[in-house]
């Protein structure tokens, strides 16, 4: 067992309400994290929900609640939801059951806790041929009350047990993810057509650049391709990078149905098996996508460098390019590190030789652009990405894990590049849109970092001092003097946990991370909606006109459009993150029993989560696989101390654990010591 921690899940803003014998009422929305936590957000501040008081409410739901004081110096009033004021959900996604006479559907979403019945009477069941155990879409007709059951009728069958991953339709459900569009986002999408000839002859501000070399670099397995970049030498020393990004707004028009709904989505989410995506794959997969050998549209950014790497010029402008191939970062990779010859490129042979050198300037450029960043303090966190392989049938056979390289480093390079050069560009002008910002740490947070860095003897007096100041390159002379020792991954851990998280702000104030002083997300509008709000912005400033209306709309609209895009962020993330541990889960159900080695990359008074070296796999080593002792959970330095042996597990440190126990549709897989 561990001990408990202090619980800050509760922090709001402003001065606590003093207790009241009557009862404090507020209105705000209801948030369910998962089944038996939850909170409230009011404009107050955000409060915690005590364990049996969300009641009727579900996730969304705006309520009215009363606060109710703890006893102790440091305790948060709990909220108990005494009305619903207005539901979010009419609709749910679950399973079938008849339970004669009535039908049940359980929903889908952990967070929904009611099943819901389908009444007698009631033949949606049977017209729609469902069957016991179908996963189905039921539209809410009654909500469930403290003296009745909740009641749907099914408005769909989505399949069977067998013919879906239920796991992850439950992950679908639970995130609130949109997996259908509307009936007009699809019939304006199919309208839809490229035509280039005509882009160009209707806009005189469009750039003809299809004879200009351009290639797409990304994963085998993408589908969308919305960049495509291209390089060539100045004649007095430097260079001239194009980053030619899909021209999405030319064809989404503000407020059009396709528009609404992306504004909805704001993001493609990525999971384990499939990409839902923010726009009909009409535009995604065809229209927008920059295929190679194909006329597209696009929005051009042409930037050029000294010798040295620094930025001396830019420019914007809509074009039409042909990309002349379709790259994957491995044959890049390859031919950089001289494992591929020029002629054995996925190109034609004609271009070989000048892709070849191409993709050696843009390699060259990447190298010196990182160390540009290094230098104004840019602070690089080592991380890794592991994408499970699956068959056609969607069942785990292998992992990839995903490291940076430096194909992956020349494309992001020219991205970070081309972002930060149109964020110049409109912050320059004080105009409103989507900026990306990072905040500087709080000195707090940075110094709740100390006791464990100084234990790894990474910290002197003179860094402390410089890091309680948030200075960057204190940051950077850590995580560089961490590099390759035992206290390598604590470190990353405890500064990268001390960090903000970047938001999207409809003004600029900078990016910390990135040491960028203006930055915004400008290069993948096919999948990000903030990218489609900076390519309109660009657009106004270009042509110097704009409908004053529509844009009176959207600066009304970008503030609540930032924050929306920035907390649907989050649940697409952390989607993503939950369908990976689930095909992961599935991965090593059949490896129950053997051993592996990992390393600790968390630590809470339960136990600690282990990460598996070949997979980057994750499992939770309870506090009970550890010994026959009570330990105690030291949060600061992010370790397990057992009271009677003195033995401290941390985070970092290199174990030998056995796979135990396999819960698929948790996406949990427990270990013991090997």
């Amino acid at each position: 067992m561990g001990r408990k921690r202090p619980h800050h899940g509760s922090r709001r803003r402003g001065n606590h309400p003093k207790p009241h014998k009557q009862r404090l009422l507020l209105e705000g929305t209801l948030t369910v994290l998962r089944p038996g936590l939850a909170q409230v957000h009011t404009a107050e501040g955000t409060f915690m929900v005590a364990r049996r008081g969300v009641r009727e409410a579900m996730h969304g739901d705006t309520v009215q609640v009363s606060l109710v004081p703890m006893h102790g110096r440091k305790k948060e009033p709990v909220a108990y939801v005494q009305a619903v004021l207005e539901r979010a959900t009419n609709a749910l996604v679950g399973t079938y059951e008849y339970a004669d006479p009535l039908g049940v559907v359980s929903p889908l979403d952990a967070r929904m806790v009611h099943d819901f019945f389908v009444v007698p009477g009631d033949t949606s069941a049977h017209d729609l041929g469902v069957k016991d155990g179908d996963v189905v879409r039921a539209t809410i007709l009654e909500y469930p009350t403290r003296q009745s059951a909740g009641v749907a009728t099914i408005a769909k069958r989505l399949g069977s047990a067998e013919e879906l991953d239920v796991s992850i339709e439950a992950v679908i459900a639970s995130y609130g993810i949109a997996t259908e569009f509307t009936p007009d986002a699809l019939r304006e999408a199919e309208g839809l057509c490229v035509d280039a000839k005509g882009a160009l002859k209707s806009d005189a501000l469009r750039r003809d650049l299809r004879s200009s070399l351009c290639v797409t670099v990304d994963p085998v397995d993408a589908r969308d391709f919305d960049d495509a970049v291209g390089a060539e030498e100045l004649p007095g020393g430097g260079y001239r990078v194009w980053v030619h990004i899909a021209d999405v707004t030319h064809y989404v028009e503000w407020s059009s149905s396709i528009d609404l709904e992306a504004q909805r989505r704001t993001c493609s989410v990525y999971l384990a098996d499939r990409v839902v995506p923010m726009l009909p794959e009409r535009l995604c997969n065809n229209v927008c996508s920059l295929r190679p050998h194909e006329d597209r549209l696009a929005v051009t950014v042409c930037m050029e460098l000294d010798a040295r790497g620094r930025v001396t010029s830019a420019e914007a402008y809509p074009s039409v390019i042909c990309s002349s191939a379709r790259l994957s970062y491995n044959e890049v990779d390859e031919l950089l590190d001289g494992a591929r010859e020029p002629g054995d490129l996925n190109c034609e042979q004609k271009d070989a030789n000048k892709t070849a050198h191409m993709l050696e300037l843009l390699d060259a450029v990447a190298t010196l652009r990182q160390r540009i960043r290094h230098e104004r303090g840019a602070i690089d966190f080592s991380s890794v990405e592991a994408k499970v392989v699956l068959d056609d049938a969607g069942k785990p056979t292998d992992v990839v894990v995903r490291r940076r390289t430096r194909a992956t480093a020349l494309v992001e390079e020219a991205m970070l590049l081309a972002n930060e050069s149109v964020a110049k560009m409109l912050a320059d002008r004080d105009v409103a849109t989507a900026y990306r910002v990072h905040e500087r740490p709080s000195p707090e947070d940075l110094m709740d970092c100390v006791p464990a860095l100084q234990e790894l003897d990474l910290l002197d007096s003179s860094l402390l001092h410089r890091l309680d100041a948030a200075e960057p390159h204190a940051l950077q002379e850590i995580l560089e003097a961490a590099q390759g020792t035992s206290g390598e991954y604590l470190a990353n851990t405890l500064l990268l946990r001390a960090q903000k998280r970047a938001v999207y702000l409809p003004h600029n104030d900078g990016h910390y991370a990135l040491g960028a002083s203006a930055y915004c997300h400008f290069t993948s509008p096919i999948r990000r909606y903030p990218d489609m709000l900076v390519h309109r912005a660009l657009m106004w400033q270009l042509r110097g006109t704009a409908d004053g209306r529509m844009r009176a709309q959207i600066q009304k609209a970008l503030p609540q459009l930032c924050a929306t895009c920035s907390e649907r962020e989050r649940v697409a993330d952390a989607a993503e993150r939950a369908s990976v541990r689930i095909k992961m889960a599935e991965l090593y159900a059949s490896h129950v029993g053997e051993s592996y080695s990992g390393i600790v990359v968390g630590c809470e008074r339960f136990g600690l989560f282990v990460m598996m070296d070949k997979t980057c796999a994750e499992g939770i080593l309870p506090v009970r696989a550890l010994g026959d002792e009570w330990f105690v959970h030291d949060e600061a330095r992010l370790r397990l101390v057992g009271e009677s042996t003195g033995r401290i597990w941390r985070v970092g440190q290199r174990v030998a654990v056995r796979v135990a126990e396999v819960d698929v549709p948790r996406g949990r897989i427990e270990f013991v010591l090997a």
